[in-house]
Formats: structure tokens, sequence, C-alpha cells
């Protein structure tokens, strides 16, 4: 069979906001790093895997502008995340919803010690969370916090989903995309230092333009993770499959489908840009920040995605100028069997390839 490629669109060629970095991300990365290491939750060589995704790397990109506490949050929430997909990814729905409620409390009630023999997920979202009551407003706490419950609630819904090989609608896939990425928690550290009341917060039109940076995300990560996720057995959760299977369409099709519909979004943001109500002075002026900071996370995601090793190892650049990808095989989901928690194992994309060589 002749050699198959994914095609990448250049999703950010138009957009306004620029690539940025904070001043202090190797310093911090540093840190954040060894605070991942510290907890174990891997085996030596899927910690070394998970460190060349460089996770420090999307937040110094993704908070340019924030406090050194806050660019820590904010790396630490990045390192958090990708824990917590790792081992959900791989678990059956029972075990993610125990998962789901060890993190909740330990969220909820950093001051309370875990108990032993808890999955490591307790502890390390204890300590972020301790980190982070400390460097938040109690408004911006209290987002985190919903946010947080709602992304928990729907990587259980993708959990009993892939348990019953279930496939949603493209519409309805894209409103539970929309909380299981993690893309509203990680906005988090955007409104870290600011105390959005709630009537904004919530405001329907700032909801609306939330949601269109959380749907940017996604069209752009479901088309540069596709690679590794089905060569893993796991891209049952990406809205590449979703278009091929409801549009009854090919790979090619699809990503034609997803870039039009990001298309759309880009549009739907910047000019719902243009109708942000006013809530009076001061709350205004944090509010415009807020939405400045999350308008730069696609941008960030975009840079990230090929300066980091996570889904394309080394040739990150080359790809980020060729815009095309080698599509890899399917690894035998056997070799994966009873890797969870502590032994998930965190692929690198150089030994997908390798193993494909083989």
């Amino acid at each position: 069979m002749a050699q198959q490629y994914i095609y990448l669109p250049d999703f950010m060629g138009d957009w306004p906001w620029p690539r940025r970095i904070h001043p202090l991300h190797e310093e911090v990365a540093v840190e954040s790093r060894a605070w991942v290491r510290s907890a174990k939750p891997f085996t030596p060589e899927s910690q070394a895997s998970f460190e060349r995704c460089n996770f420090e790397l999307l937040g110094a990109l993704a908070y340019p502008d924030a406090s050194r506490d806050g660019l820590r949050v904010g790396m630490d929430l990045m390192n958090l995340l990708f824990v917590i997909d790792e081992y959900t990814d791989v678990e059956v729905a029972p075990a993610v919803q125990e998962a789901a409620n060890v993190v909740m409390d330990a969220l909820r009630n950093p001051q309370k010690p875990r108990p032993d023999g808890e999955v490591i997920l307790g502890e390390i979202t204890r300590q972020y969370a301790e980190r982070a009551l400390r460097a938040a407003t109690p408004e911006a706490m209290a987002h985190f916090r919903d946010s947080f419950s709602d992304y928990l609630d729907a990587v259980v819904s993708q959990a009993d989903e892939r348990d019953g090989a279930t496939v949603r609608s493209v519409d309805d896939f894209i409103r539970i995309r929309r909380e299981n990425n993690g893309g509203r928690p990680a906005l988090f550290p955007c409104e870290l230092h600011l105390s959005i009341p709630d009537e904004a917060f919530y405001h329907p039109q700032i909801v609306e333009l939330r949601n269109c940076i959380v749907d940017m995300v996604t069209t752009m990560n479901d088309i540069t993770s596709y690679n590794r996720e089905q060569a893993t057995n796991a891209d049952d959760y990406n809205l590449l499959t979703v278009v091929m299977h409801r549009h009854n369409t090919d790979l090619s099709g699809a990503i034609a489908w997803v870039t039009d519909f990001h298309n759309e979004i880009v549009h739907k943001f910047i000019e719902g840009l243009k109708h942000v109500p006013s809530f009076g002075l001061a709350v205004d002026s944090q509010l415009q920040e807020y939405l400045e900071n999350i308008a730069n996370w696609p941008r960030s995601q975009d840079s990230w995605t090929f300066e980091s090793g996570r889904y394309f190892g080394d040739r990150g650049m080359e790809y980020m100028t060729t815009r095309r990808v080698a599509l890899l095989k399917r690894r035998d989901p056997k070799l994966d069997a009873g890797c969870c928690r502590e032994q998930v194992r965190v692929h690198l994309i150089e030994g997908l390839v390798q193993s494909v060589v083989a």
C-alpha cells in the first residue's frame, strides 16, 4: 500500500496574536519539571518520554505576561492536565470515575492529607491546588473549580463511550470535546490575578468567546495529534475520526471539513470581540485583559505543537514548513494491555516510527 500522508493546515497564518514566550520560562520550567518528577507518576522510561513533550514550554507560550508565581501555576497546570490525560486514556470507566473523584476531592480540599494507596493523581492535584490558592483570586479559583469539575465529568463520559464503542454526532462531539480536552481549565492562569464577577464571566457573549478559543484548540489539536493517537489506538475521541464516520469521508475530507469549521470559529471570535458588553470601568478593564490573554492560547498551542516533541519528535520545525506528515501504522493494542496508573506507557513518536520499521 502506498504511503499515506496527513496534511497540516496553517491555522495561524492570519491570527492577529503573534508568538510570545515568558522571559522566565527556562528558570521556572526546571522547577515545574522537578515537581512532576518527584511525584513519580510514571516509570523512568515513560517519565523521560513525558518530559520530551515539554509541557512547560506550552505554559511559557500560553501565559507570557504572567507573574513568576503565575507562570509556575500555569506550567504546573499543563503538567497536571497531561498526567491526568495519560492515566485516564487507558482505564475503563469505573476506574476513571474513581480517579476523577479523587482529583476533585483533592482540588476542593488541598489541606486534607491524601490516604495511603490512593492513585498518585490525588497528591499531585492536592499540591497543585495548594500552590494555586496562594496565587489566585477567589473569583478565579471558583471559576477554575467549576471548569475542572466539568472537565472531569466529560473525561468520565469519554471512558464510558470508549467502553461502549459509542460514536457521537459531530455537534454533540464538539460540545463534549469542549469540556474533555481541558481547554476551559487551561484558561485559569489567564484570569489568575483578576477578579471578574460571575455576571461578566458567565455572560453569554463571554461564554461564546471562550468557547471559540477552546473549539479552536480542539480543531488544531485533533489534526496535529491524530497521527500519534491513531498509531496508539487512541483516536476514538478525535474530531477527525468522528467526521470521517458521520460524514462518510476519508482522512483528507475530514481535515478539509475541520479546517473550514476552524475558519468559521476564527471569524466568530474576531467579530464577537466587537460586541463585548460593558459591566462598568473596573470590570471592563479586567475583562479586556482576560480576553487578550485567552486569544493568545491558539497561537501558543500551534507554536508548542511544532517546537516540542509531543507529536512530531525532532521533526516539528520541518513539518511546520512542509505541512506533510507520513501516516504511521497502528500499533498492536496487545502491547499496551494492562499498562495503567504508574505503569502507563507514554509513547515517543520516534518509538512509534521505529516499531513500524521493525
